[in-house]
């Protein structure tokens, strides 16, 4: 299939001006004809754009205090900028998905990358918090949509039996932004002001741009939509059982995340000036069931759902046993991330097989299901906490919601079946 942007030219003049451009364009190799080697490296600017995501994402979270004192609000207030995000992420993924089926996936990973630089450096610049909200909605928009277009473009051009791994390379970029990125970032708008932490993000974005436009092949293996057929994702029954279950099962993970400074504190004994350390198990328990994850898809996609859900209705009840201790909680906590992460590669490669020709829209869907779970999976523990029942307590919540979420794949087999009979 080829890829053919230029109007036909109406003068000898334009004509020759479009075969310069013509012959530009054939500089970029269709991703057929591209060697493994350079199919790696841009699968890891596409990680790269991931780590960029995670960074901006999950750094706002610390620089809150920060940013409350440099426009004199509260720290509550100031809180809104991350449910402002999660919103742009939710409401961005599915409609990008929907709207740009016709857009070359190359051209719309640039765009995407764009909007998140965009978002950024407006971030940056923001002389007032009702800006700053703005642009860190901006900033949100391309995520889902980002994760949705990289994963599929990894997935197709790698072989197969490999695309739930090429889906985990890219997705490890999120994953050591919460080791490295997000660290980073911190110590960035610690010392420099909260503003530099997200320069950083826009220095990341424009090097992950470069890199892709330079070096991303033509996806000429996939093949272009229209809003009517990304629709279809949504009157897909296993399409919205497999959302459900990322939901539910995530909620779980989410729940213990929020409150996991309250309970190494207050419930462990840990001196806050250690909680990084905890912090960086759980990114390193991310980074490495995300390569787990990857690998299990790949090798048995449905037993890699159920066995990470199961283990993580056990890891959450383990961890709450034992947070009373500082070591045993931070381990707990570190699996609690290593089986939560086993799902990601698992939940975006089974959308992508259910989903028939609605692949980019659904794969979005798992972002914004990850960002409903963050937001009430933070509601269901602080209910929890509210009712008195202790900092540890959202972590029994977890397993439940865990044990639910195995509930909801047992339905989609179930309706797998149901389909098969009806075909």
């Amino acid at each position: 299939m080829k890829i053919i942007d230029e109007q036909t030219p109406q003068s000898a003049q334009e004509a020759h001006a479009s075969k310069r451009i013509h012959v530009r364009r054939k500089q970029l190799p269709r991703q057929t004809e591209i060697t493994p080697g350079r199919r790696t490296i841009v699968m890891l600017a596409m990680a790269l754009g991931a780590f960029a995501i995670g960074t901006t994402e999950f750094v706002s979270m610390g620089l809150l205090p920060l940013i409350a004192a440099d426009f004199g609000i509260s720290e509550d207030h100031a809180s809104t900028l991350i449910a402002i995000y999660a919103l742009g992420v939710v409401v961005g993924a599915p409609l990008i998905a929907a709207f740009t089926g016709k857009l070359p996936r190359r051209r719309l990973i640039l765009l995407l990358i764009a909007f998140l630089v965009v978002g950024n450096l407006l971030s940056v610049l923001a002389p007032n918090y009702a800006v700053l909200m703005a642009a860190r909605f901006i900033a949100g928009l391309p995520h889902g949509a980002y994760f949705s277009v990289a994963n599929l473009s990894a997935a197709s051009m790698s072989p197969p039996g490999q695309r739930g791994r090429a889906m985990a390379f890219v997705g490890m970029g999120l994953a050591v932004a919460t080791v490295i990125g997000v660290p980073a970032a911190q110590a960035l708008g610690s010392a420099l002001g909260w503003h530099a932490a997200y320069v950083l993000v826009v220095l990341l974005g424009a090097t992950t741009a470069t890199l892709l436009f330079f070096l991303m092949p033509h996806m000429t293996e996939m093949p272009s939509t229209d809003i009517s057929t990304e629709f279809k994702a949504f009157k897909n029954s296993q399409v919205w059982l497999t959302v459900i279950m990322g939901v539910v099962g995530f909620g779980g993970m989410f729940s213990v995340y929020t409150y996991i400074s309250w309970t190494m504190t207050e419930v462990a004994g840990l001196s806050s000036s250690l909680i990084w350390a905890v912090l960086m198990v759980y990114g390193i328990g991310m980074t490495v069931g995300n390569t787990f994850g990857g690998w299990l898809a790949d090798r048995n996609l449905e037993f890699g759902i159920i066995f990470a859900l199961g283990m993580l209705v056990v890891a959450l009840l383990c961890f709450y046993f034992f947070s009373s201790s500082a070591i045993l909680g931070s381990i707990f906590f570190g699996i609690v991330a290593f089986f939560g992460s086993t799902l990601v590669p698992s939940l975006q490669l089974r959308l992508v097989q259910v989903a028939g020709d609605a692949q980019t829209l659904a794969s979005a869907l798992n972002q914004s299901a990850l960002n409903i779970a963050n937001a009430s999976g933070a509601a269901i523990g602080g209910i929890v906490v509210g009712a008195g029942l202790g900092y540890s307590a959202p972590a029994v919540a977890g397993a439940g919601l865990a044990a639910a979420a195995c509930l909801v794949w047992g339905v989609t087999q179930w309706d797998k079946k149901r389909l098969a009979r009806r075909a």
